[in-house]
């Protein structure tokens, strides 16, 4: 099958299409992006917690180092997004980082000091 249509206008595979993707996008309500990205960090961060869904696939994905980032991230969006959305939105998120707190926390081999973990300098400490 080929594009007749003119040059720029439509993506194909190898190229998307830029402007039906920003007219997608500009539909989206900003609460919607930042939830999405909220979940999409914590999806990242549990993986590379080793909690992979896949039997056995824990300790093949598991780098406590971008779990760190990760989470860190997470804690960064929420606390700077908290007055955009509401509680709705971010009681379970903020539930979500939590657990992810306290599973980098049971997953260290030397424990961060309260207050020193992924994320706690926007949530405070985090104890197990």
């Amino acid at each position: 099958m080929s594009d007749t249509s003119p040059a720029g206008s439509a993506g194909t595979p190898e190229t998307p299409d830029f402007d039906e993707m920003t007219r997608d996008i500009a539909e989206v309500p900003a609460v919607e992006v930042i939830v999405t990205v909220a979940v999409n960090l914590m999806s990242a961060a549990a993986v590379k917690l080793g909690l992979a869904p896949e039997e056995g696939a824990g300790d093949k994905y598991k780098d406590l180092d971008e779990a760190r980032k990760l989470v860190t991230a997470l804690a960064g969006l929420l606390d700077a997004s908290a007055t955009e959305i509401s509680s709705f939105h971010a009681a379970p998120l903020r539930d979500g980082l939590k657990s992810l707190q306290l599973a980098f926390r049971e997953a260290s081999i030397v424990a961060d000091e309260p207050g020193q973990g992924p994320g706690e300098k926007y949530t405070g400490p985090v104890y197990g």
